[in-house]
């Protein structure tokens, strides 16, 4: 993985702008601690930042073949695939670098290369000769791509702090922002930057940049098709499709290990990579995440039923594999909010983001991939809110239901004519739009494919996001099998007595998953992943939220009304009784997004527009 930016100027030559890229490029340098390049054009300049994992010799950035120079941040899994259907056309190559096979491909294909790429990617290809910049992202949105439109001209980047290093982008939220980190976040809309000059290449899309100005367009959306397989069948179809999904991206030149939770998902990913090592006469390293004093303060709930630690050392010994389970203290986990939110640019997910950023830490001191169970949630009916009557049937996103609350803390002379539940309502119907139906569907069919929709470009995002910052800021690479998207596709059109088997969350996968896992493990009840249950931590945040509050310039009084922020302090927050977001932001998380919102809007010196 890498880190990627560029600069296509139609006004001026480009040769004279290195200090500005230069800029850019080392805000990217953890994404790609390994080597740094650069190219400049008449009219376009990249720089990359490079994490070396596969062919260190060949696939030097940005590269340039021809008239065409591509700057690339990904994985692609079936590159060998490709690079022999390029020979066959009488292509030559170097080494086995994807990102050679990337360029070939396009050389070859133009945009229609898209349809044959397996993997996570953001790229940006310049064509010299006709003054083109192409630029894509893959299916699922692992990958970020950010760009701003400037005058007579673009930049591009991995993360907006690579655009805010470029003079003419400035850190201005207006009132979309604020109704996105208000109303919205830690998620954002699939297109946006939070920062009011800073867009989102959305999942599945791309463009094109030229004088002529932006052409975006999406390439790929999940596809309603007949399902014609019973659930034995549906289970052993979805097994070849994991284990080749898992299989394809053991692929590695430097050292690799799993993430392991003892929930299905890592589970079944850890399974598979330890059978493939031990036939290749090696042993699997996995690791997991825990929190000082969770022992003794658990307490079981709706979405947390039990602890991790007895299933992760029973799966680590069934499995054989060399576990390193990585313990975190409250004020390491404290401290580290504020490191997550550089990160991430953004307040994200708060202590979930934190613990994640230190994990990753600690997992790069060996080790340079990872392969780790996201997604398969929000792809197969994991969440509560798949099948809970309630939360099904809520308009708006499922696991939001706080937004009249959200809105409440706002100043008067904010969003004062926004509806909040209008505004997000309206958010999540764009995304319904986008669905794709059987005339046969019934309404419960109809219902489930909009359910997946919302997970897979809004939820899903959200833990993509917090998952490649957290990672990426220390070097990281994090692969996420579940996210092939031939497992969406076919995913999206099993139905639900196949999908939700035996009543219950994932029952096709845990079907499909005793094959390879003691059955107690796979039809274990879901548990995310994990939080503290150290009371001292809600002390911290109360304490740290507190000491914010009392500044004559705390900045979050910018936008939100102190004396509703004293009330929520002084009741420790009694008087917002709804979770903050999903499953795991609850009353000290609430008050940590705060804490990082307020540190965000400080260090990065945001102005308001109101």
């Amino acid at each position: 993985m890498c880190g990627i930016a560029g600069w296509i100027d139609f006004k001026e030559k480009i040769r004279d702008k290195t200090t500005i890229m230069e800029s850019m490029s080392r805000t990217l340098a953890p994404r790609g601690p390994d080597e740094s390049g650069s190219f400049y054009g008449k009219n376009c300049c990249f720089v990359h930042r490079r994490l070396t994992v596969i062919d260190p010799s060949n696939g030097k950035q940005p590269m340039t073949k021809g008239y065409y120079t591509i700057c690339y941040n990904g994985e692609l899994y079936n590159t060998a695939e490709i690079q022999h259907e390029l020979e066959r056309a009488g292509h030559s190559f170097k080494g086995h670098s994807d990102t050679e096979v990337l360029l070939t491909a396009f050389i070859q294909w133009g945009e229609s290369c898209l349809e044959r790429l397996n993997g996570i990617f953001a790229f940006a290809i310049w064509n010299s000769a006709e003054k083109t910049l192409f630029a894509a992202r893959d299916r699922a949105g692992v990958k970020p791509l950010y760009y701003s439109v400037i005058h007579e001209g673009l930049l591009f980047a991995s993360e907006p702090k690579a655009l805010l290093a470029h003079p003419e982008v400035k850190p201005v939220i207006d009132g979309e922002g604020i109704a996105q980190v208000m109303l919205l976040g830690p998620a954002v809309k699939p297109d946006s930057g939070i920062f009011r000059d800073i867009k989102q290449v959305p999942p599945g899309c791309c463009f094109t940049f030229g004088e002529n100005g932006l052409f975006l367009r999406r390439y790929w959306l999940p596809t309603a098709k007949p399902h014609n397989e019973n659930a034995e069948e549906t289970a052993e179809h979805l097994s070849f499709l994991i284990k080749d999904s898992v299989t394809r991206q053991l692929v590695s030149d430097v050292p690799l290990c799993t993430f392991l939770s003892g929930g299905l998902d890592s589970s079944i990913i850890s399974a598979i990579a330890a059978e493939e090592y031990r036939r290749k006469g090696r042993t699997l390293s996995t690791y997991s995440v825990d929190y000082k004093g969770n022992r003794e303060n658990f307490k079981a709930s709706l979405f947390q039923p039990d602890e991790d630690a007895p299933w992760i050392v029973r799966m680590s010994e069934f499995i054989g594999s060399e576990h390193t389970n990585v313990v975190i203290d409250t004020p390491q986990l404290a401290d580290a909010l504020y490191d997550s939110t550089v990160a991430r640019d953004a307040a994200g997910m708060a202590d979930v983001d934190s613990s994640l950023y230190l994990f990753c830490k600690e997992v790069r001191k060996n080790f340079v991939v990872a392969v780790s169970g996201e997604c398969a949630d929000e792809i197969f009916g994991g969440y509560p809110w798949f099948r809970n009557e309630e939360m099904l049937n809520r308009s708006g996103f499922p696991w939001a239901a706080a937004s009249n609350e959200r809105y409440g803390l706002l100043r008067q002379d904010v969003l004062r004519n926004v509806s909040p539940e209008e505004y997000v309502n309206s958010a999540a119907e764009k995304t319904l739009a986008l669905t794709s139906y059987l005339d046969t569907d019934t309404a419960v069919d109809r219902k489930m494919r909009g359910m997946f929709m919302l997970n897979f470009y809004w939820f899903m995002q959200t833990l993509l996001t917090r998952k490649d910052r957290c990672s990426m800021a220390h070097g990281l690479e994090v692969r996420v099998p579940f996210c092939d998207h031939r497992i969406a596709q076919y995913a999206y059109n099993i139905p639900s007595h196949i999908k939700f088997l035996r009543q219950r969350e994932k029952g096709v996968v845990r079907l499909a998953a005793e094959r390879i896992l003691p059955s107690d493990v796979a039809w274990r009840k879901k548990s995310p992943y994990p939080k503290t249950h150290n009371p001292d931590y809600t002390t911290l945040m109360l304490e740290r939220f507190s000491k914010a509050l009392e500044r004559p310039d705390c900045r979050l009084c910018e936008i939100m009304d102190r004396k509703r922020l004293k009330e929520l302090e002084d009741s420790e927050g009694a008087a917002f009784q709804k979770n903050w977001y999903g499953q795991l932001m609850t009353t000290p998380q609430m008050f940590a997004y705060l804490i990082q919102l307020e540190y965000w809007l400080r260090k990065y010196d945001v102005k308001i527009e109101k």
